[in-house]
């Protein structure tokens, strides 16, 4: 359903786009051209909503680099292809990340390989491995794991996901009897 309207985007906004990536901008319509919500859904990543800062890497008042970072220096970044950038403040974005590998970090591998995955469809496009789930895999609902449960996502699935965690909770809390219809299967390892 996502396909008519990003290539009507992609159309409507073609110059904006040609800008960007004259600017140096990678951009991606996800694997199969689904665009942004489809990315969200399936990886929770790789996306960017524009809220302004597209008009300044189009001016060149915010330049772009590629590569992955060997170290920082009193002041610059340096790329691990020896490329030294100046800065006078280095931003780290680090909260994003598996949730399987954060159960991983903070309890055990053993935990987070019997959870399995979260997150994702199973569309078996990037960071989104097969097989299909046709739903959120380990989100809102109990897990392999007793006693875990996972919440996330943006601030509308954030608020409204969380009244059905807080029911299911709840009511187990209450001694309500709550079957489940199946547990996720586990798929993938952390």
């Amino acid at each position: 359903m996502a396909d008519p309207a990003v290539r009507e985007d992609q159309e409507r906004d073609a110059d904006f786009y040609a800008r960007l990536e004259k600017a140096g901008f990678a951009l991606d319509f996800g694997d199969d051209g689904s665009g942004l919500f489809m990315k969200y859904l399936r990886r929770g990543s790789g996306y960017y909503i524009d809220v302004g800062a597209c008009d300044l890497v189009i001016n060149g008042d915010i330049k772009l680099a590629r590569g992955q970072v060997s170290h920082l220096t009193r002041d610059a970044v340096v790329l691990e292809d020896g490329t030294e950038l100046p800065a006078d403040l280095v931003v780290y974005a680090t909260g994003y990340g598996s949730m399987n590998g954060w159960v991983a970090d903070l309890v055990g591998k053993e935990m987070a390989d019997k959870v399995g995955k979260c997150w994702g469809l199973g569309s078996d496009t990037t960071k989104d491995p097969g097989p299909w789930e046709g739903e959120q895999r380990n989100m809102w609902k109990p897990t392999q794991q007793e006693g875990l449960w996972f919440h996330g996502g943006n601030l509308h699935q954030s608020r409204h996901y969380s009244l059905y965690l807080a029911l299911q909770l709840k009511a187990r809390y209450e001694g309500i009897p709550t079957p489940v219809y199946g547990l996720q299967e586990v798929h993938h390892l952390s």
